[in-house]
């Protein structure tokens, strides 16, 4: 099935209830909707406690919107087996540390519905593709931060995915793994393939995205190409443009 937008929030409004009773509200998202092209590399910026999270959680169904609604690869989100074609790869891993890499990523496999036979020939591939062939059968206990981030990369990728989702990537990578991630989202993007990119890394953003949306106290503030945003500068510029939308002025 060809689609247009790999994911479509409409209005997307999100209350937190804190306090006594639940009496305290804070509005984390309010009223966003923003569409991100199929095939595309999309940037999502914006200051800490923005809502980028947040908005990550709905699309991923780890929390639900307090009103709107979103569409994942041409389905709404409640159609749950649409997530078994995502890729996720948060910032901090919490892997059980007993697993070696081979079964970290047979259970992964397996939870996104990838038969046996199939991961049997695939996860050779994909620790090889990412400089841990010789270490598939040690613990992760014994892994380093960065190995741990080249394993979270196989993760993400052990279902093929349509649509990745990266949460600050290349935190703690080395530079080899920064290029090969690189190499992996341009490789996908040829395929016709969706990444969203979630990054404080402006030079990550720029080498990678067509197009971005800032957030800002729960709303969109910008949404457009980085040329639009910026024009074909350099990161100084955009570091310059996201000022004042990040401190709230006119851009």
């Amino acid at each position: 099935m060809h689609i247009d937008q790999s994911v479509e929030f409409d209005r997307i409004t999100k209350i937190y209830r804190t306090g006594l009773l639940g009496r305290r509200k804070i509005h984390a998202l309010r009223g966003v909707s923003l569409a991100i092209p199929a095939g595309s590399v999309f940037g999502l910026l914006g200051p800490n406690r923005a809502g980028k999270t947040t908005l990550v959680k709905i699309l991923l169904s780890i929390c639900h919107a307090t009103s709107g609604s979103v569409q994942r690869l041409g389905r709404p989100g409640a159609v749950r087996s649409t997530l078994a074609q995502v890729g996720y790869l948060h910032e901090s891993q919490a892997f059980p540390r007993y697993l070696t890499a081979t079964g970290l990523l047979e259970y992964y496999g397996a939870l996104t519905g990838v038969p046996a036979t199939e991961l049997r020939t695939r996860i050779p591939r994909l620790l090889e593709r990412v400089g841990l062939a010789d270490r598939t059968c040690e613990p992760i206990s014994g892994f380093s931060k960065g190995m741990v981030q080249r394993l979270a990369l196989a993760q993400a990728l052990v279902n093929e995915p349509e649509l990745l989702v990266l949460d600050e990537p290349t935190e703690g990578m080395d530079l080899v793994a920064r290029q090969l991630l690189h190499e992996v989202i341009r490789r996908r993007q040829q395929q016709g393939r969706t990444a969203i990119l979630v990054s404080h890394s402006l030079a990550d953003v720029e080498q990678l995205c067509d197009r971005v949306a800032v957030l800002r106290g729960g709303e969109l503030a910008f949404t457009g190409t980085l040329s639009e945003l910026a024009g074909d500068e350099s990161a100084g510029h955009l570091e310059q443009a996201l000022e004042p939308l990040y401190a709230g002025a006119a851009p």
